[in-house]
C-alpha cells in the first residue's frame, strides 16, 4: 500500500475503485480516498474501522460505471481468478475503460511457489499430477484451517479456473502499462500493471 500511495499521491479527494477487494486492505493506507469496492455479493464485506467506502455488487467483466469514472482502478490478486484468457481480456478492457489510471497486481506464474496453495512448483505440473497433490496436501490448508467444503471449493477453483499470468501475458492485457515486479530473494513474486493518467 505504501508503494501504491507513493506512486499515485493519494488524497481524500482521489476516487478509487477497488475491483474484487475488501475494506480490510485499506486499513493499511495512510490516506482515506473516496473508495468504491466492487465484488460479488457473497464476497462484499462491511467497512473496517476508519475506512469508508461504497460497496457495489457486480461482475468485474461488466463494470457498471461510465468511462473514466475513477481516478484510479486498484485490483489486488483478482485477474488470475476471473476465468479464461477471454475473460481476462474483458476484465482488462473494463479496467482501462473506467479508470484514468490503474494498479493491477497478480502473482507471477514464473515464481517457483504457487502462492494460493503455498506449494512449490505445483503449478508447473500437468493437471492430473496437480490433482493428486492438492487433493492430499497444501500448506494453505494448514495455515487457514478451512472446513472440508471450503477446502474442496478452493482446490476445485485452483484446478479448474485459476489462470496465472506472467510478465508477457500481463503486458499484452495492459499494453499501455509499465509492469513492476514485487521481489522476494531477487525473484519476481508478483507483477503489477501500472498506468498513470492515460
Amino acid at each position: 500500500m505504501r508503494l501504491f500511495e507513493e506512486t499515485f499521491r493519494i488524497t481524500p479527494q482521489t476516487r478509487i475503485l477497488d475491483v474484487g477487494g475488501s475494506p480490510s486492505i485499506w486499513e493499511f493506507a495512510s490516506a482515506r480516498p473516496k473508495l468504491t469496492i466492487l465484488n460479488f455479493p457473497s464476497a462484499l464485506q462491511r467497512a473496517a474501522e476508519g475506512v469508508h467506502s461504497d460497496l457495489v455488487a457486480a461482475d468485474a467483466r461488466m463494470l457498471p460505471f461510465e468511462e473514466n469514472a475513477f481516478d484510479i482502478v486498484f485490483s489486488n490478486s483478482v485477474i488470475e481468478h476471473v476465468g479464461t484468457d477471454a475473460d481476462q481480456q474483458q476484465f482488462a478492457a473494463e479496467i482501462r475503460r473506467v479508470g484514468r489510471s490503474y494498479w493491477i497486481q497478480t502473482p507471477n506464474r514464473r515464481f517457483p511457489v504457487e502462492l494460493h496453495l503455498m506449494l512449490p512448483l505445483v503449478h508447473y505440473l500437468p493437471k492430473r499430477m496437480q490433482r493428486g497433490i492438492v487433493n492430499r496436501f497444501t500448506l494453505w490448508q494448514y495455515i487457514t484451517r478451512p472446513s472440508e467444503a471450503e477446502r474442496a471449493s478452493y482446490t476445485r477453483h485452483f484446478l479448474n479456473e485459476l489462470n496465472l499470468l506472467d510478465h508477457r501475458t500481463l503486458q499484452r492485457l495492459f499494453p499501455d502499462a509499465a509492469i513492476v515486479a514485487e521481489r522476494v530473494a531477487g525473484l519476481a513474486k508478483s507483477l503489477i500493471a501500472v498506468s498513470i493518467d492515460r
